[in-house]
């Protein structure tokens, strides 16, 4: 057990210093930062969604060399997709400054529970994002290293673990800290694709070889592509969208003015994702690399093609690639605190989600995030193929309902374009609820069902939430001219023997003042409740004393059923409770019965009583 002083100290360690509220407005961030912070998800996914649209085309339609022919067009569906959501949430930033993105809109224009189905599906997102991107980036180092299976889930687990302890001490600092691997990313991709490029056009480069027995069999498959798989192969490349929102909910966090920087912000991330995911398949389409679900990734085979071999720029890829599917969870860290900070302001999340930690950021949501990714990386394994098919649901809802929310927004005011705006929303909200939909139907067997299912759940919790704090705002609400009455009190003093603790306890209870002073103790035995009798006659104690009787050794129901008969006496009572406790140091805790804190337990839920302990400080 750690002391109250080596707790601290190393929370200082692992955190940082605290950082006084006033300073908030100097931990925003700047462009080059933000851009990195809440844009590394979208951009990483330019490192799986072309596998993922190769895993639905060669090992589940089975269309062998014909795929290569559908992934350009699946491609520029998809960066048309794009290219609406963006201009869509452009108008968001603009119109909703104070951040929230679907969830805001949402609750603006459309209601409670269309804002709490946007808050759930951005919710699972963010989860979603954290396990996807650290199991995307294990998948990319083991595939280069050559790791066994068996570390995916221990090496995800501690990269979770790292990315949650670099989120807990700052915002500002955890920005700066993961903005030169996201910067080294795009370098890598970019010099990847332009050589590629150049060596396929310009120096006649040809498919890779298939040399694998299961690429082999994948390449001699020819069956015919069906419509529904054609979907699914859309919907597994439309998860190069998840992400994009993400800066429409974190416009607080950028220096002013907010607006026009996180604009500026979504433009450059959605600029740089729409062409490396583009070039990223056109690559893919002319060198063919066939892979398996457990093989070495799409970029990391086409790299060592390019490059001739394993050599420098291969390994400057892998690692580049690994270190942005790690840090692209830092954008699920700076937006599922913050949301769920809002939301918890909107009573639909425990309280404790709203409260700023040391770092000014929201640790509780931190923590949260952090363990539900965790064990969502258990369960599937760390395995990124077997996560994606959960992805796309909650993205693609949470898009619908903000376009939507954005629709009656223009309606609603009538600004200047309002039509033209309107317009735009209502393309974008219909696409993207087109491709929910797709993605739920073409992937409901292979996981898909999982998040519309938790996804009402969840509101159905979150409208739980929100009726018990409704509740408990009627009942402590009062009119300007209530007085609380006055009630008969009644104080019990529990006493086990006679010492520094009970004299104390009792000393306090009498300046109460109260009607009637009883002190009570629970005895085992009679040869117990002698000796306690004639310690109180020794020192001449000037109160009554109660004796129960226990011969079962129980201390909380004996006092509970006498509090009850007190209450009997008297309807409008108040019974304070007065309990010596004895403290000691942090390292002898242990060795105490914790009788106290026992009963306290049991005696806070009990009406019209007042629990006090009078300490006895050990030293």
């Amino acid at each position: 057990m750690l002391s109250p002083a080596m707790y601290s100290t190393f929370k200082r360690i692992l955190v940082g210093r605290p950082i006084p509220s006033a300073d908030e407005r100097h931990q925003r961030l700047r462009k080059i930062i933000a851009l990195p912070v809440f844009a590394s998800d979208a951009i990483s996914s330019t490192a799986y969604a072309t596998d993922e649209i190769l895993v639905v085309l060669l090992i589940q339609a089975h269309i062998g060399s014909e795929a290569w022919q559908y992934l350009v067009p699946i491609a520029i569906v998809v960066c048309i997709l794009l290219t609406i959501v963006v201009t869509s949430y452009r108008q968001t930033i603009y119109a909703y400054p104070s951040g929230g993105g679907s969830y805001i809109v949402s609750r603006e224009n459309l209601g409670t529970i269309p804002s709490l189905v946007a808050g759930s599906a951005l919710l699972v997102d963010y989860t979603l994002t954290v396990a996807v991107s650290v199991a995307g980036g294990v998948l990319a180092i083991r595939a280069a290293a050559g790791f066994d299976r068996q570390w995916a889930v221990p090496l995800c687990l501690l990269c979770i673990l790292l990315m949650t302890l670099a989120n807990l001490r700052g915002v500002k600092e955890s920005g700066g800290l993961f903005a030169g691997p996201t910067y080294f990313y795009v370098v890598m991709l970019v010099i990847l694709i332009v050589t590629g490029l150049i060596r396929i056009y310009i120096f006649d480069l040809g498919p890779l070889p298939n040399v694998t027995v299961e690429g082999r069999e994948l390449a001699e498959m020819n069956q015919t592509l069906s419509f529904m798989m054609l979907l699914r192969a859309f919907s597994s490349g439309a998860v190069a969208l998840s992400g994009v929102e993400a800066v429409s909910n974190g416009v607080p966090a950028f220096r002013r003015p907010e607006s026009r920087n996180a604009s500026r912000t979504l433009m450059t991330m959605a600029i740089i994702l729409g062409t490396t995911f583009l070039g990223v398949s056109i690559l893919a389409a002319h060198l063919q690399p066939y892979r398996g679900e457990e093989s070495a990734t799409g970029i990391a085979l086409m790299a060592a093609w390019i490059y001739n071999g394993k050599g420098i720029l291969f390994w400057l890829t892998q690692i580049a690639t690994f270190a942005i599917l790690i840090l692209a969870a830092n954008t699920a860290y700076a937006d599922f605190p913050r949301l769920s900070s809002i939301i918890a302001r909107d009573g639909f999340l425990p309280r404790q989600f709203a409260n700023r930690g040391d770092r000014l950021v929201f640790s509780n949501g931190i923590i949260v995030l952090a363990l539900m990714a965790g064990i969502l990386v258990i369960i599937f394994k760390g395995n990124i193929s077997a996560l994606i098919p959960l992805y796309a649901f909650g993205v693609f809802t949470g898009f619908t309902l903000s376009q939507a929310g954005m629709v009656r927004h223009h309606f609603r005011l009538k600004e200047p374009n309002w039509r033209a705006n309107a317009t735009i929303n209502g393309v974008g909200s219909f696409t993207t609820g087109v491709v929910a939909l797709v993605v739920v139907v073409s992937k409901f067997t292979e996981g898909a069902w999982i998040p519309a299912v938790i996804i009402p759940i969840m509101v159905l919790g979150l409208r739980a939430i929100g009726s018990h704090y409704d509740r408990v705002r009627e009942a402590v609400h009062v009119p300007p001219t209530y007085r609380a009455p006055r009630h008969t009190h009644y104080v019990v003093v529990l006493v086990g023997s006679v010492n520094k603790g009970a004299l104390n306890a009792i000393g306090y209870a009498r300046s109460l003042a109260p009607d009637r002073l009883i002190a009570v103790t629970v005895v085992g035995d009679a040869e117990e409740q002698e000796k306690m009798t004639r310690e109180w006659a020794e020192y001449n104690l000037p109160i009554e004393l109660h004796t129960i009787s226990s011969p079962y050794r129980e201390l909380t129901r004996p006092v509970l059923r006498y509090l009850d008969e007190l209450d009997a006496e008297a309807e409008d009572d108040i019974i304070t409770v007065v309990i010596p406790e004895f403290v000691t140091g942090w390292s002898s805790g242990f060795l105490h019965n914790q009788s106290a804190l026992a009963l306290k337990a049991r005696l806070l839920y009990r009406p019209n009583t007042v629990v006090t302990s009078v300490p006895v400080v050990v030293e």
